[in-house]
C-alpha cells in the first residue's frame, strides 16, 4: 500500500479527526508530539498518520494550515509572519537534507560511474533544487 492510500484510509481519516478535535481544544496553545499522543490516546504511529492525512485534509479544504514549532508544538495557524517563519525553517531543514544527500549519495556514485547518464541527471536535476531553495530561504531573509 503507498503512502498516499495509507493517509487517505478510513483509519487514518478517524485519527486526523481525532487530531484535529484535540487541537481544536487545545487553542490557541499548540502541543508536543507526546502531548497529543496522550491527549488523543493514540499510539504514536496513530497520531503520526493523522497528522499526515489532516494536513491533506487542509490542503483538500482550504483550511488554516497546520504546523510545527519547538516553543508551541503542533497547532494551527493564520498569522503571516508566523507562517513565513515556519516556511523558512522547512526550506532551510529540505535544503540541508538535500545537499547532505548529493554530498553524501550522489557525488561518490559520480565518482564511481563518472560517465552514467542516471547520475548525471540526478546531479543537475538536484542542483536545481538546491539552488532554488536557497534563493528562496535568502530571499526570505531579505
Amino acid at each position: 500500500m503507498s503512502r498516499a492510500s495509507q493517509r487517505k484510509s478510513s483509519a487514518a481519516s478517524r485519527h486526523a479527526d481525532t487530531v484535529r478535535f484535540i487541537l481544536f481544544e487545545a487553542r490557541p496553545a499548540g502541543l508536543a508530539f507526546d502531548q497529543l499522543v496522550r491527549s488523543s490516546e493514540l499510539s504514536a504511529s496513530q497520531a503520526r498518520s493523522g497528522l499526515a492525512c489532516l494536513r491533506d485534509t487542509i490542503a483538500e479544504q482550504g483550511w488554516p494550515p497546520l504546523i510545527w514549532t519547538r516553543a508551541d508544538g503542533y497547532k494551527f495557524c493564520s498569522d503571516a509572519a508566523e507562517l513565513q517563519a515556519y516556511e523558512v525553517s522547512v526550506i532551510r531543514e529540505k535544503l540541508t537534507e538535500i545537499r547532505r544527500f548529493i554530498t553524501g549519495v550522489v557525488a561518490p556514485h559520480a565518482t564511481l560511474q563518472p560517465k552514467g547518464r542516471w547520475i548525471k541527471h540526478l546531479n543537475t536535476q538536484l542542483g536545481s533544487v538546491a539552488s532554488t531553495l536557497d534563493v528562496i530561504a535568502d530571499y526570505m531573509d531579505a
